[in-house]
């Protein structure tokens, strides 16, 4: 089994067997291929093989390569996360790594948070993911809606305080003495929401 060979085909055939057959003497191989993998299938199966592995012996090396590896391995890395869903892992996200400078992994991260945020951290996580919106290509902006319509309800209050903070802005580009405060309330109130939760 060549997680290294030239050829993306024996790449992929040697992820399978060792998802098909897992040794824990695989683990670090395929995470150390997390972070040079070019074939985004053979990524794909990277993950699936790793995670068919005991959690016990994933998360720990997973949560270091968030916090170590290369923009690669750190996605890959929170993209196995979420496929384990193991809720002990919620501390790894945090608000730097959901406005990462790399977009793949920032998109890996919001995926990772809707799937391991404890729910009295919903809001807190809406109020976070709102920051980001405008960033990116459609597709980027598409995975930011995406998560947080995962969120459900949580983000009605945040989407809503956005939307009157725009809205005040925009009148007060319009005339400078409109009543800002007025129509900020909304965004302070679901500001004080998110910072509570």
């Amino acid at each position: 089994m060549n997680l290294r060979a030239d050829n993306s085909s024996a790449r992929l055939r040697a992820a399978l067997e060792m998802g098909t057959d897992p040794d824990p003497s695989y683990v670090d191989l395929l995470l150390e291929r997390f972070a040079d993998e070019p074939d985004f299938n053979v990524r794909e199966t990277l993950t699936w093989a790793l995670v068919r592995h005991p959690a016990s012996a994933t998360v720990p090396r997973l949560v270091d390569k968030v916090d170590t590896g290369n923009a690669q391995a750190r996605s890959q890395a929170l993209h196995a996360l979420s496929k384990i869903k193991d809720p002990t892992t919620w501390p790894v996200i945090t608000p730097a790594l959901l406005s990462d400078v790399d977009d793949e992994v920032a998109r890996s991260a919001w995926r990772a948070a809707v799937v391991l945020v404890p729910d009295d951290r919903r809001v807190w996580l809406a109020s976070v993911l709102v920051t980001q919106l405008g960033r990116g290509s459609r597709e980027m902006q598409l995975s930011l809606s995406r998560a947080l319509v995962a969120l459900g309800d949580a983000i009605e209050p945040v989407l809503r305080g956005v939307h009157a903070h725009a809205g005040a802005t925009l009148a007060l580009l319009r005339d400078p003495d409109a009543g800002f405060e007025v129509d900020i309330d909304l965004a302070k109130r679901a500001i004080a929401l998110g910072s509570d939760s």
